[in-house]
């Protein structure tokens, strides 16, 4: 049919049948998820060199520490009484790991004493004035040789007295490694501001190791302590270095309200004691006989595995508390 001037009337160009567009669709969506599978196979086995070098898991390793991270930070912003929850746990939880370590390598420990007496130790900060928590310390660790003592007295197993003498040192060791160098950190908890101090030291320590993972896993290749721990590079160190020095400044200005040049002595120290709290373990480890305190944090090991750093680091921070803070805005 036509209209009045003859012509034919006009169509649309024709379009794509169904079944053609539903091709497009099968074809781009099949091209995704063959990316998607390629970019996982990369990743999984970039992943898994990364775990043959360095003994850990980084998928999990860093979850775990992101949830870590997350609870540490609201319970020292938000409640202070949560992240002394948090501290005591950890305490009984390292105490009992390496109690057991010690254990497993021929010593007498006494857990349950180590685990009450550790536990009231850390309280005694938050709750006690200074110089009573100090008298804390010395019958905390009085409690223990006694206790070795006199189970052993009861024992009668044959041992030697020097291998005595080594179980009542090492009980009062447990006592001021874990539960006296935490409660420093519940004690700077308790000061003016005190929690973003304990927060400010937790990230340089944080930061560090993140810088000496990086660096020594892109760099590494002049090992630092090969006796004590082969996989720490002096590459490593260095970029541990940088990242607690930027981290120490950065949260000196915008956190402590200090002046710059303090967070480079914060970053500096905390990198020391940091180092020396990874390596003085390293060198406990390796005494025993063992890779890891515990296989309870996935990707990281045992909690004392986490705290290496942390716990020396706490004794660092407080003294410098006491000499920076009177220069805060």
């Amino acid at each position: 049919m036509t209209d009045s001037s003859g012509e034919q009337p006009a169509h649309d160009a024709p379009s794509d049948p169904p079944l053609t567009r539903r091709s497009h669709v099968r074809a781009a969506r099949s091209e995704f998820e063959n990316q998607v599978a390629h970019a996982r196979a990369e990743f999984e086995e970039a992943n898994e060199r990364i775990k043959e070098r360095t003994g850990r898991d980084l998928i999990v390793a860093t979850l775990l520490g992101l949830a870590l991270g997350a609870v540490l930070i609201v319970s020292l912003i938000f409640l202070k009484w949560l992240f002394l929850v948090f501290a005591l746990a950890a305490t009984v939880l390292g105490t009992f790991e390496f109690s057991r370590a010690l254990i497993s390598a021929g010593r007498k420990v006494d857990v349950v004493p180590q685990l009450v007496v550790g536990s009231a130790l850390v309280l005694s900060g938050y709750f006690v004035e200074l110089w009573l928590h100090w008298v804390a310390v010395f019958v905390a660790v009085a409690v223990v040789v006694v206790w070795r003592l006199i189970g052993q007295m009861f024992a009668k197993d044959g041992r030697t007295y020097g291998a005595v003498l080594g179980d009542v040192l090492i009980g009062g060791l447990i006592q001021l490694y874990v539960p006296f160098l935490a409660s420093l950190c519940v004690i700077l908890l308790r000061q003016d501001g005190g929690e973003w101090w304990v927060l400010a030291f937790i990230v340089i320590v944080v930061a560090a190791d993140t810088g000496a993972y990086a660096a020594g896993l892109t760099f590494g290749k002049h090992p630092m302590a090969p006796r004590i721990s082969p996989k720490k590079t002096w590459e490593g160190f260095a970029g541990a270095a940088l990242a607690a020095l930027t981290a120490g400044v950065l949260l000196a200005l915008f956190m402590l309200e200090l002046p710059w040049w303090t967070g480079l002595v914060l970053g500096a120290v905390i990198l020391g004691t940091a180092t020396a709290g990874d390596l003085g373990e390293s060198m406990i480890k390796r005494d025993l006989g063992i890779k890891d305190m515990s296989s309870w944090l996935p990707g990281h090991g045992g909690v004392l595995d986490r705290l290496d750093s942390i716990l020396p680091s706490a004794m660092a921070a407080l003294a410098l508390y006491y000499l920076f803070h009177p220069l805060a805005a």
